[in-house]
């Protein structure tokens, strides 16, 4: 069998003009473009930045001091411990109906896509019970990896501090920092795979076998273990395609004057603008699925006469 990465992405986008273009419908942009803003709310976004400063080695003692400071401060202000206690109380009840809306929201998006519709009621009680165990996974996954997150940013942090006040030579500072960099690029490929093999294959065999996420877990793992290799290729083809989207947004922004970089910075509005991007995304996943066989295939049974497999296979 020839599994192929540039033909579903082809026909991925071919269906994304089918259902965007063909013809434009502003009312279904919005329609289709907010069940994709609610699949896309537990998407992560980073950047970072860096300065310069005369003072370069007071700032680093008061950044190794910052949690002992943090501490006494916190000891010392009980008021205000207490008002961050609630705080994040409350962040985390939002973070948890945050996941849980972006789990149901990932069905809506994914039945739009199938179906070429724009329906947002029916999927949502329809895949009710397959977005309910969908979030219960990505809570229990979601905080495991943060808790992994922390731990390898305290190592970094005392290994640093290690480094900083001790007495290394150049080639064991360099060797040590070398290790934290492979270790958190480590941490990175793998809850990065997770999340990709999830949201792009684990979801549609939720929703074509209308089983929960431990079960869609079971079926996908079962083809990884044989097609390795291609699903590794496919994890770095996403990656190039999203530096490909990121450098097309800038341009996007250059030749707009900003104003499309701020309307892609409103959060619905955004879906709405780059709904061709994640709709294409969203189809050439499931296209690429497709490619395994009958029972890998979400969409209609009449359509390219393929025929789909039932739930017991």
């Amino acid at each position: 069998m020839s599994i192929s990465y540039s033909r579903p992405l082809s026909m991925g986008y071919q269906r994304m003009k089918k259902a965007l273009f063909q013809p434009f419908d502003i009312s279904k942009w919005f329609r289709i473009g907010f069940t994709a803003f609610l699949a896309g709310l537990t998407d992560c976004h980073g950047n970072g930045s860096g300065n310069n400063s005369g003072n370069h080695y007071n700032e680093w003692d008061n950044f190794f001091s910052f949690p002992q400071t943090a501490w006494n401060w916190l000891t010392d202000n009980p008021l205000w411990a207490n008002l961050i206690l609630v705080g994040l109380v409350f962040l985390i009840i939002l973070i948890s109906v945050i996941i849980w809306v972006s789990a149901r929201g990932k069905f809506m998006f994914l039945h739009n896509v199938v179906h070429d519709n724009s329906e947002i009621s029916e999927p949502w009680h329809e895949y009710r019970k397959e977005g309910n165990s969908l979030f219960w996974f990505d809570f229990v996954f979601g905080w495991f990896a943060f808790a992994v997150f922390v731990l390898l940013a305290a190592y970094f942090f005392v290994s640093a501090k290690e480094l900083y006040y001790g007495d290394f030579t150049k080639p064991a500072i360099f060797l040590a920092i070398l290790q934290m960099v492979l270790l958190f690029i480590g941490y990175m490929i793998i809850f990065g795979y997770i999340g990709l093999f999830e949201k792009d294959f684990v979801v549609p065999l939720m929703y074509k076998y209308r089983i929960g996420v431990l079960k869609a877990w079971g079926k996908f793992l079962a083809l990884l273990s044989k097609k390795l290799f291609t699903f590794l290729i496919y994890g770095l083809f996403i990656f190039v395609l999203g530096i490909a989207v990121v450098i097309g947004v800038i341009f996007f922004a250059l030749i707009t004057c900003c104003i499309g970089l701020l309307l892609i910075a409103i959060p619905y509005i955004g879906a709405v603008v780059l709904l061709p991007i994640s709709y294409t995304f969203r189809a050439f996943s499931i296209e690429f699925l497709a490619q395994f066989g009958d029972k890998y295939n979400v969409f209609p049974k009449d359509e390219l006469g393929l025929l789909v497999d039932s739930p017991e296979e």
